[in-house]
């Protein structure tokens, strides 16, 4: 096995794609074997991003009553768990988050909502109002996660505003996305994302594991992100909240974790791979591993309904690495000059 890796590793560092069958012999590496594909997959992002690590954060931009049944969120209307709900927060309230972000050393700065996602009305009006305030502060790269997109049109709508990458999971393999969610679709998801590469917006997708998914599927994952050329692989580990369907799955170890950052590495080795919701609560006393893993990225401050790791430990664990985390690229930034040039152009 030992050998294996290291010519998956030089294949990588290639360029080249590793098969889903490459994959699948990975993700079954045991014992000793993990520490060879750990040390591998840390050389690979070494090639690719050096010692830079991104930092991103989020904001619960609209909480709970989501019309959707995805058995691992307590947001959705289906659980009935006891979490906080409101409406779409205004703009104060987003700029106020968005500064604090900046404040903590991140890059980006993402809105996400629970709902279907977005058609033409009022909500893609008051979404957009907000994109453009975020975007004029210019404290961070504007990010969004806000579900599924009706169509193409609308992801142009969003770009034009200022928004500069979507995040829109496949959460899991489509061979095993029915067990997940049944109120849209597999291809539903897909077409969000060709939508949003269409529109020119950078593209944040990835999933989530231990939701009873078996190897193959989490190889079956990683060969449909290759395919769809994302620029972002968010990479969550189930925190199984009470009073959803998922409530008694059996957590996750930090070696099975470990192992499943250094696949992805690998499958998608110049992707920026992150590490975001269940890192803490899972990885434990190995969080710092992640980046020998190959994660190159992660997500900073508090989640959505779940509260994060203190900023300042993170950035200290960064340091105690070696490692440096990057600041907000501004030639991203949509300054307010450029933003009344886009909308003259709309």
């Amino acid at each position: 096995m030992r050998s294996f890796i290291r010519e998956m590793e030089e294949k990588a560092i290639r360029g080249e794609r590793l098969s889903y069958g490459e994959g699948c012999r990975l993700i079954r590496a045991e014992g000793p074997d993990i520490l060879d594909l750990i040390s591998s997959a840390n050389r690979v992002r070494l090639h690719y991003f050096g010692d830079q690590i991104s930092l991103c954060s989020i904001v619960n931009t609209k909480s709970g009553d989501c019309s959707e049944n995805c058995s691992f969120c307590s947001q959705s209307a289906y659980h009935g768990t006891p979490i906080e709900t409101y409406p779409l927060l205004d703009s104060t309230a987003i700029l106020d988050a968005a500064k604090t972000a900046a404040d903590n050393n991140a890059e980006a700065f993402g809105l996400v909502a629970a709902w279907w996602g977005l058609r033409e009305g009022p909500e893609l009006e008051a979404i957009l109002e907000r994109i453009r305030d975020l975007a004029a502060a210019g404290h961070l790269r504007t990010d969004a996660s806000l579900g599924i997109i009706d169509t193409e049109a609308i992801a142009f709508k969003l770009k034009d505003a200022g928004l500069a990458y979507y995040n829109h999971n496949l959460e899991t393999a489509r061979s095993f996305f029915p067990k997940v969610c049944d109120t849209h679709s597999y291809d539903d998801r897909l077409k969000t994302i060709e939508y949003c590469k269409s529109a020119g917006m950078g593209v944040c997708s990835g999933g989530i594991f231990g939701m009873g998914e078996n190897l193959d599927q989490r190889v079956e994952l990683a060969v449909a992100l290759q395919e769809l050329d994302v620029d972002v692989v968010p990479l969550n580990f189930l925190n199984a909240i009470k009073d959803t369907p998922l409530e008694d799955m059996t957590p996750l170890r930090p070696m099975e974790i470990l192992k499943i950052i250094a696949l992805f590495r690998l499958m998608l080795p110049s992707k920026d791979i992150m590490t975001a919701g269940g890192r803490e609560i899972h990885l434990r006393d190995l969080q710092s591993w992640m980046f020998s893993a190959g994660a190159s990225h992660t997500l900073v401050g508090n989640y959505l309904t779940t509260s994060g790791r203190n900023t300042d430990d993170d950035l200290k664990m960064i340091e105690d690495l070696d490692l440096k985390h990057k600041t907000a690229c501004h030639e991203d930034l949509v300054t307010k000059e450029n933003l009344v040039q886009l909308e003259q152009a709309s």
